[in-house]
């Protein structure tokens, strides 16, 4: 880096999360998305920096890419994680890179759409410790991570390495080559041990409904245990209080009568019915979209961050 970017890259690290996107703005040109956030303590630096709306690089992170650097929608990058390289670094919309993981871009590395790195993962894309005039290897090859890849925890990736889209790759494993597309791999050296289409269950309408009924009762279960939330009663849907505010959470089946509620009770709509939509000033989320409505509260945030970290759901913002 010259002189002015490392100042800039120190200065980063150092200043409130408010002001960082507008310092990348204003003094290296970068096209940073609404809603993007930069934790305290992160710093951010690449030739051309692009992050997009509604995703965050969470604190005590530092990414310093001597190439491009392209962060998609809605993705979320975590807490105490290492970029660095003379390449770039490019990532899609709605993906993840676990605490604790590194990232080496001495060649480009590319992580796809809805594509994740669990904690403590590691990617290389250049190997090198013996002298080279000895005769011993060095290798720089790029690394590339399609659509719906999900490394877990642990997971170390060569350089020259290649998954194909919708693969899993379980932890601790060691992968190198080339990994096909609808891919279970595990081991070290990592091979296939399965396929992706074998292990996914069919959804139907009646399955999705008994899904957001489940994972409505262990959010609650969670959320009174250890947070904040008070359950009220449970029937014949759930009422919920959290500090002076009080809420039914009603889920829309795929089939039958739409739930009644009394109209002055604030409500949070589960929607499982396609084509079915609240009032516009209403709270609500919908399993079959992925999208939820654009006013906050404290208690639908909680359950979308839940639906996201315990089971994997994404859900962009409706534009008003």
């Amino acid at each position: 880096m010259n002189l002015f970017r490392t100042a800039i890259f120190i200065l980063l690290f150092i200043v409130p999360p408010a002001c960082k996107p507008a310092i990348l703005r204003i003094c290296c040109g970068a096209q940073i998305g609404r809603g993007v956030s930069i934790g305290w303590f992160s710093t951010v630096m690449g030739r051309h920096i692009s992050i997009g709306d509604h995703s965050a690089i969470r604190a005590l992170t530092i990414i310093n890419c001597g190439g491009d650097l392209s962060i998609g929608r809605y993705s979320i990058i975590s807490s105490f994680i290492l970029v660095y390289g003379a390449a770039g670094l490019r990532i899609g919309h709605h993906s993840y890179i676990g605490p604790q993981s590194l990232i080496n871009t001495e060649e480009e590395v590319r992580i796809g759409d809805w594509s994740a790195l669990g904690a403590r993962c590691m990617v290389y894309t250049h190997g090198s410790f013996l002298p080279y005039t000895e005769g011993y290897w060095v290798r720089f090859a790029p690394v590339v991570i399609g659509n719906r890849v999900w490394c877990a925890a642990g997971v170390f990736l060569h350089p020259g390495t290649t998954i194909g889209d919708n693969s899993f790759v379980n932890s601790r494993s060691v992968v190198s080559g080339d990994i096909p597309a609808n891919a279970i791999v595990e081991g070290h050296p990592a091979q296939v041990v399965n396929t992706m289409n074998r292990m996914q269950r069919t959804i139907t309408p009646r399955r999705l409904d008994a899904i957001a009924g489940q994972m409505l009762r262990h959010f609650l279960a969670i959320a009174t245990n250890y947070g904040e939330l008070r359950l009220l009663s449970d029937t014949p849907h759930p009422l919920v209080q959290v500090g002076r505010h009080t809420y039914r959470i009603v889920l829309v089946p795929a089939h039958g009568e739409t739930p009644a509620v009394a109209p002055d009770q604030p409500t949070i709509w589960l929607i499982c019915r396609p084509d079915w939509q609240p009032a516009p000033t209403q709270l609500w989320l919908n399993l079959i979209t992925y999208r939820r409505s654009p006013a906050h509260a404290v208690i639908l945030d909680a359950l979308c961050t839940f639906l996201q970290r315990y089971y994997g759901i994404q859900l962009e913002y409706e534009e008003r």
